[in-house]
């Protein structure tokens, strides 16, 4: 038996066709609590944060569906992640479905339980509200983090119909109680309509690296990457946060409030991928609603970002 082999590995579609088995992301084993991982997936199923379309709720239940076709080596990044990290899913958070503010305390008791093992949570989405009561737990752990947030929207309001709290203010809050590192912080893929010229300007006023879906039609984005990693470093712990509606929604239809002219798969994978060298302390994959792609096309982009997260993770490639 080989050195590898004590780590868990997803069920191979050799072994069971990829129709069968446990529906667990990318059919690894499942286990109560993240004791003895080095990294591992948790699903976060809310929508009660979303300003239009919901359906997020569904979403970690979709993208582990959809993983049945993931294998275990990365073609094209050279990874083999399973080889190197200890890995299951260990379920999803109960949150109370009809309690925001509630649910975000559940968030943070459960990934702050995760870290306490030194184990690196990849959260299925799930609503883009859950990554601020993450960032507490995050935070908590490791101090303020350098941030890689892939979205069509800055999510900086102050308010959401009068509530501090919902999918559109998350690193508004996390600013303001000191979660992230602001010139550590690059979003990528702004696009859409505003209420003003200025509605980016929050971020940028405090540090953020700005870069609008303009800025990155028909360009590769490693450089862009490549930039940040100099940056931020080595050391500081970073956190990724990707919203599927980054995507144009010809690649990613099956989220909430659907953005045109936005990001390529390729384009994702090269921001995923050059995030490798940075210590990534956590990441999540949030907004994929799956009631509006009856394809799994959404769910399963989803569930491939999420693999290149783990394959990005300090010691995944040995």
């Amino acid at each position: 038996m080989g050195e590898g082999m004590r780590y868990n590995q997803p069920l191979g579609g050799n072994e069971m066709p990829r129709f069968g088995g446990h529906a667990t992301m990318m059919r690894l084993p499942i286990q109560e609590s993240a004791d003895g991982l080095d990294a591992c997936f948790v699903g976060i199923p809310m929508d009660i944060g979303t300003s239009n379309r919901a359906g997020t709720r569904h979403g970690p239940r979709q993208i582990r569906a959809e993983s049945c076709m993931l294998r275990p080596y990365g073609m094209g990044n050279g990874v083999a992640p399973f080889e190197n990290l200890q890995t299951a899913d260990i379920g999803d958070v109960a949150i109370n479905t009809f309690n925001l503010v509630a649910s975000c305390d559940i968030i943070t008791r459960c990934i702050a339980g995760i870290l306490e093992h030194d184990t690196v949570p990849l959260i299925l989405g799930g609503d883009h509200t859950l990554t601020y009561p993450v960032l507490r737990a995050i935070a908590a752990k490791h101090g303020p983090v350098a941030l890689v947030h892939v979205d069509a929207h800055a999510d900086t309001s102050d308010v959401m119909f009068g509530e501090k709290i919902a999918h559109g203010t998350p690193f508004r809050r996390a600013v303001e109680e000191g979660l992230i590192i602001p010139d550590k912080t690059i979003q990528i893929g702004l696009r859409g309509t505003g209420y003003s010229a200025v509605d980016y300007d929050w971020g940028r006023d405090r540090g953020f690296q700005v870069v609008p879906a303009e800025a990155c039609w028909h360009k590769s984005l490693s450089p862009l990457m490549a930039e940040f990693r100099d940056r931020v470093g080595g050391e500081t712990p970073t956190y990724i946060t990707y919203d599927i509606d980054s995507l144009d929604p010809a690649f990613a239809p099956g989220t909430g409030t659907v953005e045109i002219g936005g990001l390529t798969t390729i384009q994702a994978l090269e921001i995923i991928r050059g995030c490798k060298g940075l210590n990534i302390v956590g990441g999540d994959l949030v907004e994929v609603s799956p009631p509006y792609d009856p394809t799994g096309n959404t769910a399963l982009i989803g569930a491939n970002l999420l693999f290149e997260m783990l394959c990005a993770l300090p010691g995944a490639n040995g």
